[in-house]
């Protein structure tokens, strides 16, 4: 298959996982869909690495990596993700995931001490005024609501959509531990979703939430959509082109994902965005896309197909 043609499956599949995540909402708990959601997914990958005639074992010293991976990425990550889109419409959440492409070098900074190009500095700042811009309208009612007494539902969504891009960014500068322990990205991203899930899991049961059975029709294809298209047959085609293509290349990904959740709510959520709104999706976008053209930081911190599914819920 072409390279252009998995670029593209890519892209609209993620793209499209935002928006797929609204359809789950109110009839199941959030945090239980995410159970649901990488429950079926680590099991396709399972079954898909038994099928190719790989052990499913592996180490202490790798398993003790894919469960921070775990935990930042499919269990932090996730959960703010689904309840952010309960208050925030799916494409403006998307768009925050953008921007880690700049919380992950900062990060990896913090942890490995990785130095951050200039580049990728003016064009974080970039980013932030054109997320301002981007939210400056929804964020102002919120306020006047707030300070009449109202509910503040747009501002904790907003809050914990970054909390979700920034766990994600966390659990993407783990990567290069896994990579250290094991080469088989199929099998490692199955136990970081497995290990995920339990946590999650593990904190429904503990808050209480029930595991409602779903019913309805839209639900059931959102979740397979989520599950086999949006975490197995994208992480496939990202994984092939990362080896013909390049990391830096193929991460282009991360922008067009944005572009294409933006067009799925105007049609389908009635989303409508001013000229405001408009010029800070340009900035955004414009600014994550020059981030990327900049020479890659010595040591660099790898991007692979974990990283592209941490980036796109």
């Amino acid at each position: 298959m072409p390279s252009y043609v998995l670029f593209s499956i890519a892209s609209l599949i993620w793209g499209s996982t935002f928006f797929a995540i609204t359809l789950e909402l109110g009839e199941v708990p959030p945090a239980v869909s995410v159970v649901y959601r990488f429950a079926l997914a680590s099991l396709t990958l399972f079954a898909f690495c038994l099928l190719r005639g790989d052990k499913l074992r592996l180490p202490w010293r790798a398993q003790r990596w894919l469960l921070l991976q775990g935990f930042f990425t499919f269990c932090v990550s996730y959960v703010c993700t689904y309840n952010a889109e309960q208050y925030v419409v799916s494409a403006l959440v998307a768009v925050l995931f953008a921007l880690m492409v700049f919380w992950t070098p900062i990060l990896s900074r913090l942890a490995f001490g990785t130095p951050i190009p200039r580049r990728t500095w003016s064009a974080g700042a970039a980013a932030i005024g054109g997320v301002t811009l981007l939210f400056w309208h929804s964020l102002a009612n919120a306020l006047r609501e707030l300070h009449a007494g109202g509910q503040d539902h747009f501002i904790f969504g907003l809050l914990i959509g970054i909390v979700a891009s920034i766990a994600s960014a966390a659990g993407s500068i783990v990567v290069g531990k896994v990579r250290e322990e094991t080469n088989n990205l199929m099998l490692s991203t199955g136990w970081s979703m497995f290990w995920g899930t339990c946590m999650v899991a593990v904190w429904c049961l503990a808050t209480g939430q029930s595991f409602i059975i779903p019913r309805t029709a839209s639900y059931v294809l959102g979740l397979l959509h989520l599950s086999i298209f949006g975490s197995v047959v994208a992480f496939i085609c990202y994984f092939t082109l990362i080896n013909r293509i390049g990391s830096n290349k193929a991460v282009y990904i991360g922008v067009i994902t944005p572009v294409i959740s933006v067009l799925l709510s105007i049609k389908l959520e009635h989303y409508r965005p001013g000229p405001a709104e408009w010029l800070g999706m340009a900035v955004c976008l414009g600014s994550v896309a020059w981030a990327l053209r900049a020479p890659a930081a010595k040591p660099a911190t790898p991007v692979n197909l974990n990283d592209a599914i941490e980036t796109t819920p």
